[in-house]
This record gives structure tokens, sequence and C-alpha cells, in this order.
């Protein structure tokens, strides 16, 4: 007979909301197994958010060493060594994942190296062991989705593109989201000929048009390609390059074919559906508190439907393991996680945008207003294009916050803020923003929403 050892909870996978459930049940006192067969800390850590923003921040320093004589700093931009980039991504990597593995362990909670299938609806097998837990946590994240290509040779997912060896002279991105824009974004820094294709009408489809539009905008000035309204038909590759054909009869050829279409959940062959749990095209069902139709099961991160972003599990993983302690914490609002795309401009959104908000609340019962950053003089220091855009009920709460240009991702904080407890322009009399910083934006924009523009035009 197989071992069985009991805990209070059992979760299937330490990404970004598994570790975040088990750290939290620890700290409330609860038994926890933490089960994942490759590194804590999952795609986030080590295929996604951190290396990307490494390889972004590298793009960033090496169109500001382009650009250094326009404002009297001499020198040149002479190339990328891929050796030593992917050592300082690596590094990056690694020392956030020495942090987290040592704080997982102090705080008590068990880790266990394998990969885990549920076999009963309390129990997960590892290898022949088994953990039983009174409370079990799906959280087995997501995998880059790739339309049945295969992914080989020139054909490479997000996955292979983080560990390339060399530049390429030119790149397709399949998708033109938020994986399809970064990696267009850092790219196209790097000296790459980029083209994106995209099967929908505009790039980074979710965010207000207005935001669309003044990416498309940006990115034309930088020199990325982009044919929207696209559909993929089929790829071809050689030794030397790949050709995608498209089903308007158009076709794009270059070094590699990167497939960014989005994420599908993680869920195949782990024993979710044939123990009764809920499932739908591969994602777990859950309620508004992440509990699926199986006593004692929840689920969080990247399989529940809904927004694939890291701090979005990390959220859910806190609240599970308060909910699962008793703690009978409030339900999470998807509509007040904030976005941030990390292209070059940077995306920031929380709450609806203006199409959305017109929907809900009835088109004359919106207005919105948007500061434009050359108003602002940190943004020209910075050389950026771009706007923060405002929503709000007319006479009542903002709902929505949306802003494109430099760094602006770092304001998205105050503008979930914003958003969450329902501000309305006057709730910030008295109050002013650092002068000169990018987070002036957000006051001018305030400002004439409250209908004292000073400096834009009425």
């Amino acid at each position: 007979m197989a071992e069985t050892l009991e805990y209070d909870v059992v979760v299937l996978g330490a990404g970004s909301g598994g570790y975040a459930a088990a750290m939290r049940a620890a700290q409330l006192g609860l038994k926890v197994a933490l089960v994942e067969g490759d590194k804590v800390g999952g795609t986030c850590l080590h295929r996604g958010c951190i290396p990307t923003k490494a390889l972004l921040h590298a793009a960033e320093v090496a169109d500001e060493m382009r650009e250094g004589g326009s404002i009297g700093v001499r020198g040149s931009f002479e190339g990328i060594d891929m050796d030593a980039l992917n050592s300082y991504k690596d590094g990056v990597v690694q020392r956030m994942y020495k942090g987290l593995t040592g704080l997982v362990a102090s705080r008590g909670v068990e880790t266990v190296n394998g990969w885990g299938r549920l076999v009963s609806k309390d129990t997960v097998d590892v290898d022949g062991t088994l953990y039983r837990g009174k409370n079990v946590v799906l959280a087995s994240g997501s995998f880059s989705k790739t339309l049945g290509l295969e992914i080989a040779g020139r054909i490479i997912t997000s996955d292979q593109a983080l560990n390339m060896d060399r530049v390429p002279n030119s790149a397709i991105i399949l998708g033109g989201g938020v994986i399809g824009v970064e990696f267009a974004s850092v790219w196209r820094s790097y000296g790459v000929d980029v083209t994106i294709v995209e099967g929908l009408p505009s790039l980074v489809p979710n965010e207000d048009p207005s935001v669309s539009k003044q990416l498309e905008r940006s990115f034309r000035k930088r020199g990325i390609k982009f044919s929207t309204k696209t559909m993929f038909e089929r790829a071809e590759q050689d030794e030397s390059s790949v050709t995608v054909h498209t089903q308007d009869g158009k076709s794009f050829t270059a070094d590699y074919l990167l497939v960014a279409i989005g994420r599908g959940p993680a869920t195949s062959g782990l024993g979710y559906e044939e123990q009764g749990v809920s499932m739908d095209r591969g994602f777990v069902l859950t309620d508004e508190r992440l509990r699926t139709n199986v006593p004692g099961v929840y689920a969080v991160g990247d399989i529940v439907p809904g927004l694939q972003l890291a701090h979005r599990g990390f959220l859910q993983g806190i609240f599970v393991a308060e909910e699962i302690a008793g703690l009978n914490p409030r339900a999470i609002d998807e509509n007040l996680i904030p976005r941030v795309t990390f292209s070059n401009p940077e995306i920031a959104s929380v709450g609806l945008n203006q199409n959305k908000a017109e929907e809900k609340y009835g088109k004359g019962n919106v207005e919105a207003v948007e500061f434009n950053l050359a108003g602002n003089g940190k943004s020209q220091m910075l050389g950026t294009q771009g706007f923060v855009k405002i929503v709000r009920v007319k006479d009542g709460p903002i709902v929505g916050f949306h802003a494109i240009g430099a760094r602006m991702g770092e304001q998205v904080g105050e503008g979930q803020l914003l958003v969450s407890w329902e501000a309305q322009p006057e709730d910030f009399d008295g109050l002013i923003h650092a002068h000169p910083t990018q987070n002036e934006s957000i006051g001018e924009a305030i400002l004439a929403l409250a209908g004292k523009p000073l400096h834009t035009h009425n």
C-alpha cells in the first residue's frame, strides 16, 4: 500500500497562485504540502514575467544608448551580447528563486518535488506517495497555445524566445496581445525587423480603443510593422527562414515565427475531470469564492477563467488560504485587477474602458478625459508620447483608468485606488501630485475631470 500523508491543505502547483496559497495557509497555522514538478515560482518567475521584463529593461537601455546623442550624451549602440544578456536575465531569476524558496521553507511549508495528480477528491498522488488534504487547491498554471503548429526549428513560443543565443534579423509574431507586443518591442529595440500578424481589428484589443490607436501610432514610428484583421492559415519553414500564409492571401517571411496567441490552462491528464471537477475547455470552473463543485477543492490562477496574470493568481491564492482558515475574506472583484503591458510605450489600465462603461451605464451617462503627456515635464524629458485617460460615471465615481507612455505601468497603483475606492474628482481637493513626475499626469486628468483643467485646453 502506498504511504498516505495527512495535511490541512495540499496545493497542486507552485506558481504565483499556488505558493501564495501555501504561504498564507501556513502563516495561518495550517499544515501545508506544496506539490511542484518543476520549480517553485512557476511560469511567472522562470518563463514569464521576470525574464521577459529583464529583456525589456535591456531593450530600454539599448534605446537610450541609441538616443543619447539627442540629449547631448555621446555614445553608440553596438549590438546585443546574447551570452551576457542571458547571464543577466538568468541571474535575476536565480536570485528571485533563491529568495522565494527560502521564504516558502521559512513559513513551514513542505515542498514536494514531483508531478502530482488528483486521484481522489482529497488526495494528490506524487510518484506513488499520497498526500491527503482536508482541502485541495488546484493551481497547475498554463502553457503557450500553438494553434496546432509544431514548435520546432524556426517556429517558437515565448519559452524558446526567452533563451535564444542570437538576435534574429527578422521575426514574425503571431498575435498582437500582451505577449506579442512585448516581444515585438524587445526585438525592435535589439534591431530586429518585426511584423505582427493579428486577427482582430487592433493591437492589444482588450484595451481602451484610444490606447490601441496610440500604441499602433507609436509602433509605426518605431518601425514595427503589423497587419490587423489578418487571419493565420499556415506556416512552413526551411533551414533558413519561415513563411506565414494568411487567409486573405498574404504571406510574410522571416528568420523566426513567434506564436504568441495566448495561454491555455494546464489541466490535461491531472485527474480533475475524473474526480468530478466541472471543467470548460480545460478551464476549472469555480464560484466567486473560488470553490469548485467538489467540496473542499478550490482552484486559483490561470486555470480559472479570467485574466491570466501572475498578480491575479497571487491574490486568489491568499484569498483561498484565508477562506479555508475561516476568515471569510471579501470576494475578489476581477474588474479591479490592474493590467500592465510592458512594451515601449507601456500600457497600464484598471477598470472599465470607455466602451464598456457606456455599455454598462449608458452612453450619455459616461464622461472621459485624456491628459496628453506632451504637457507633462518628466514625460518630455523621457521623450515619450501618450496620455492618461480617466473614465467616470457623469457626476459619479471614476470607473476606469487607462494610460500609455514610457514607464506608465508605475502609475497603475493610483489608478487602481481611483477605481476601487470609487473616487470622485472632488475627493482630490487639497491633494497635489509631486512635481516634476509622470504621476502629475494623473492629477492633471483629475483636474480636467473636475472641470478645472490647468495645463490642457477646455
